[in-house]
């Protein structure tokens, strides 16, 4: 199978749209192809289909959409709405890997992640990701000491109705803080019960919760709350948010969180009003780019001046809640980190729609203290992580251009030459290959990885031979004399700067 499992948006393409399914067939007509657009959308070719069996028979499920052609055929399109459970149950159809290239695919996915500088994350649980069984693979590594990110998981309940007894049979099995200072547990969520779900799918009207969400809500967080368990809730839209702080206060009143680490994901909504009642119960907001892979639709939907402040992560500091970065990787953003540090600071998605004014934006330093110290909280590792300083764990990048400095558009392509963990080597390139560890061997023989560069590496311009050209005159895009353009100290090498990338550099030809 080809997947694509988020991480992408239409508007990252010069043609700014999606693929159609006639160029996905044609593509590849035998090989079973599925590619996940956010939380809206999957593409299969017909071979995919064939494979899970979709067919004019087949019913929608609950929540989801088979589109179908005149004949009552499916198309290849699915569409959530309004949730995203067809997705996720499609993608679970396709094939497993065998053990031992989960293995090795999830030490060349750390390897990538040591390539952009990251150090640690952050696993919020997932759709089909069963616990014990699902993390296998990562206590395997741990216990084999090949973990080269250190991982504080989450445990996300699969069970729609029975989600209470998740939770009570996980708080017998394991507590906050279990394992090491590479591999621990760092609480529930960031799904406590499924009729709390409001998936964001801007292209959709916000969706409505269930009205009996707070009575199950209720059940799951009291339940944690007494095993002293830190708790993480997905919530988009404020509407949500504010229902679920009813619940919270209510429990807290019987029972006081304490101190307990609790926080929402996402909040891209959220009200000042809510914002000053997660600071009242002391609990946190953790944000993510997601704005950027789809601010396009949020600005059809809702307007750019709501845009402006979605997130409003400058109000979130100025209340002094605690605030930390992240990815939301991969079905809606991508991975890295340099993306979301380019959102925060530029306020720009990565089509290039402006969203968020001067005031909205945040400065490198405080972006990028977030993704750091601010973090740290989220695992209950402050005073551990997110500083160079003695007595903190010794973690760090040595990056291929100073972030503080750069052009805004030059963020995005930043990434490590040298990342050490725990005072231990664990990438390396350019002048520090020979300190690195060597590659790890790709498998299987086929895998992608071989070939690909990794996430967002700006591509080298290839060498070409002088060719005649005509100065007289004017570019017929931009109006620009030729002979002007061809003198001009414009960098037109870099393909993120404004000649590069809408091909002002056409004197060349």
């Amino acid at each position: 199978w080809v997947r694509v499992v988020g991480g992408w948006t239409e508007f990252q393409f010069a043609e700014k749209r999606m693929p159609t399914l006639d160029e996905i067939n044609a593509a590849a007509p035998d090989t079973p192809v599925f590619i996940l657009h956010l939380y809206d959308r999957a593409l299969l070719n017909r071979a995919a289909l064939r494979v899970v069996g979709y067919d004019k028979n087949t019913p929608n499920p609950p929540g989801g959409e088979i589109v179908r052609d005149a004949a009552g055929n499916p198309t290849g399109l699915l569409i959530a709405r309004p949730n995203a459970m067809i997705l996720y149950a499609t993608l679970a159809k396709g094939p497993t890997l065998p053990r031992e290239l989960q293995v090795n695919s999830t030490r060349q996915f750390m390897r990538e992640l040591n390539r952009l500088g990251i150090t640690s994350a952050i696993d919020a649980g997932g759709g089909f990701q069963n616990y014990p069984e699902d993390y296998a693979v990562v206590d395997e590594l741990a216990q084999k000491e090949q973990l080269t990110i250190r991982i504080a998981y989450n445990l996300f309940t699969q069970n729609k109705g029975a989600e209470l007894q998740d939770f009570q049979k996980w708080t017998g099995m394991v507590k906050p803080g279990d394992g090491t200072d590479f591999y621990r547990h760092n609480g529930a969520g960031e799904m406590l019960v499924f009729s709390a779900a409001d998936f964001e799918d801007f292209l959709e009207p916000r969706p409505e919760l269930a009205a009996g969400m707070e009575d199950e809500l209720e059940k799951v967080v009291r339940h944690l709350v007494e095993q002293r368990w830190p708790f993480r809730l997905h919530a988009t839209y404020d509407e949500s948010i504010g229902r679920m702080l009813d619940v919270f206060e209510k429990v807290n009143r019987d029972t006081p969180f304490g101190g307990l680490h609790w926080l929402f994901d996402h909040a891209e909504t959220i009200s000042p009003k809510n914002i000053d009642r997660v600071k009242a119960l002391g609990g946190g907001l953790a944000i993510q780019h997601r704005m950027a892979f789809q601010g396009e639709y949020f600005v059809e939907r809702y307007g750019a001046e709501a845009a402006k402040a979605t997130p409003p992560v400058q109000r979130m500091l100025d209340a002094g809640v605690p605030v930390g970065g992240g990815t939301d990787a991969t079905r809606v953003a991508s991975y890295n980190p340099w993306t979301a540090l380019y959102w925060l600071v530029s306020g720009r998605t990565v089509g290039g729609l402006a969203l968020t004014d001067a005031a909205g934006r945040l400065s490198r330093d405080t972006a990028l203290e977030l993704w750091t110290a601010g973090s740290a909280w989220f695992s209950s590792e402050q005073g551990k992580k997110g500083r160079i300083r003695e007595g903190m764990l010794a973690d760090l990048s040595v990056l291929s251009a100073d972030y503080f400095t750069v052009p805004e558009e030059a963020i995005k392509s930043i990434e490590s030459v040298l990342t050490m963990v725990g005072g231990k080597v664990v990438y390396g390139q350019a002048e520090f290959t020979t300190v690195a560890p060597p590659p790890i061997p790709v498998l299987p023989e086929w895998s992608p990885v071989r070939a690909v560069p990794g996430h967002y590496r700006p591509v080298a311009r290839p060498a070409q031979a002088a060719m005649p050209h005509q100065c007289a005159g004017a570019c017929g895009v931009h109006a620009h004399a030729h002979d002007r353009a061809r003198k001009s100290a414009v960098p037109i090498s870099d393909f993120s700067g404004f000649w590069g990338t809408l091909g002002c550099s056409c004197f060349a030809f």
